[in-house]
Order: C-alpha cells, then structure tokens, then sequence
C-alpha cells in the first residue's frame, strides 16, 4: 500500500543541544601555519563557558584546544632536476588514512623557498588534520593556472609525528597535459623500504610568562628543550613558526600558550631548556616562568 508521512512539527526538528566550534586561529598564508582551510572538532560547552568567563584564560585557548585533538604533518615535495620541471600552478595534495582523509590541501606556504615547486628544489609545508589513522596513500597535482603550468614530481615525504612514522612516495614523472599521460594529478603510494619509524611524539601544552618590568618583551626566536628522567630529552624546538609571530608573542607581561609536538619524555619532567638565537634589535628577553602539562591522547 502507498505510505506517506508527515513532516514533524518545527520545535521538534531543532536540536537538543549545541555544537561549539572554535577557531581563534588565521586563514592566511603569511600566518600560522599557511594554512587556508581548517578542519574543526566540537569541544565541550562548559570549556566554552568556562573561556569565555574566566579572565585568566584567553581566547587563544580555545584554538589550542582544537590544535591538541589535531595531527600535524610535514609535508616535503621534491621537484625534479629537468629542463621545465618547476610549475607555477597552484598545486594540492590530500592524504588518505585507514580512518578517514584530509580532504582537499592546498600547498602555499612553503616554509623553504619563496618561489615554491622549483627545479630540483625541495619545499616544506605543514598540513594539520583531525586524526585519519595510518597514511595509506596521498593525491596530489594542480590546478594547471599560470604561465608554466607542467610539472615533473620526484618525490613527496611525509612525517607524522604522532605516528612515529616518515613516509616517502616516489612520483618519478611529469604532471603535465603535454607530457607522460597528460594527468594533472596522480595518486601515490608508500614505498615501504623508505618508511622511517620512531618513537610517536605527544603533544604539549607549553605556556610561557615574559615578566612586567620595561624592556621585558623580546622578537627573538624562543625555543624549548624537555628533560625527563634516564637522560631523555627532545629535540630544540622553536615555539615560533615564523618571524610574524616572533614579533607578536612574548611581549612585556603577556602570557603566550603553544601547542607542541615533541618527543615523550615520560611523566616526570626534570627540568627544561629555554632561550632564544639572539639578533634583531629587541632580543633581550625577561622570563617570569614556564608552566607546561603533557597532553594525553583523550585531551585530558
């Protein structure tokens, strides 16, 4: 027999309850991390409140809540060493896990080279995700806009931290419409004799005081070393990604919270290294403290 329905009354089609959002972070390539395009996880509503509420906390935080529940990749493409290999086109890439993809990523920012996909030149970029599991493949190519649009890859190199894991996908062919078989755009596959594996990093939750006195604030470049028990440490990390932010944080009695990834330490942390590279004409630097809290997979 023929069934039909009837459509719910409006207030019973409104949702029960509120989905949050934040952000707090830039949509630019000549800031954070280049990125134009964020994916962004729900977080709990009195997080949001207690934000909101409490002037001890800033709005800042709530981008770096959105930073935790996030992978950060980096990203290495390598063009080739051949007459035309560079491009000019807007190049993308995606990558694809055991759990989910990225989505569409566009590569802008190199952290390298102004002049980005140039003959025989690596170029670095960061991709930030929610988590998509284990990398199984990745898609890249471009929109074949501008003057010299063709394009022979060599290779692309991702580093996931998280993962502990550094993959390497050979490419060794043009993208090009007049070149190999005419793709744009090609999908490309792990080479398992190149992947690297290591201890996963953890995040860090690293906030930093500059003290109120005249002359405290400092456009250096900041970095931290973790100390944990048995000798183990991290690497030297810039807390910075860029010059930009190095004029904007660390100013006379301001509180500035980073989001790091870094080699786990353990649970205790003996003691830590902090400085800056010195130059510029405002390096000297007036540190109250540091207060740091390691980051578990649940957030928590």
């Amino acid at each position: 027999r023929l069934l039909t329905s009837r459509r719910a009354p409006r207030e019973q089609l409104v949702a029960p309850f509120s989905y949050y959002f934040p952000c707090q972070r830039w949509l630019a390539v000549e800031e954070d991390d280049g990125q134009i395009v964020r994916e962004l996880v729900p977080v709990d509503e009195a997080f949001v409140k207690k934000d909101s509420e409490n002037d001890g906390q800033s709005l800042a935080t709530l981008g770096l809540e959105q930073k935790a529940k996030s992978t950060t990749y980096t990203v290495k493409v390598k063009t080739g060493d051949k007459k035309n290999a560079g491009t000019d086109a807007n190049v993308f890439i995606t990558l694809y896990g055991s759990k989910d993809d990225t989505g569409i990523v566009s590569l802008k920012a190199s952290k390298i080279n102004k002049n980005k996909f140039e003959r025989g030149k690596v170029d670095e970029f960061t991709v930030e995700s929610v988590d998509i599991g284990d990398l199984k493949k990745i898609k890249i190519g471009h929109d074949n806009k501008g003057n010299s649009t063709g394009w022979f890859l060599e290779w692309v190199e991702i580093d996931a931290p998280s993962l502990g894991r550094c993959l390497k996908f050979p490419c060794g062919r043009w993208l090009d419409k007049s070149e190999d078989d005419g793709a744009i755009e090609r999908i490309i596959f792990p080479a398992e004799l190149q992947t690297t594996e290591y201890i996963p990093f953890v995040p860090y939750e690293i906030t930093v005081y500059t003290s109120d006195i005249f002359g405290a604030g400092t456009d250096a470049d900041v970095f931290i070393v973790l100390y944990g028990s048995d000798g183990i440490c991290t690497q030297q990390k810039s807390l910075c990604l860029n010059k930009r932010e190095q004029r904007m944080y660390f100013e006379r009695n301001s509180v500035n919270q980073f989001i790091v990834e870094l080699e786990d330490v353990g649970d205790i942390i003996e003691k830590i290294r902090i400085g800056h590279k010195g130059g510029g004409l405002n390096s000297g630097w007036h540190l109250d403290r540091v207060t740091i809290r390691r980051l578990l997979p649940n957030g928590k």
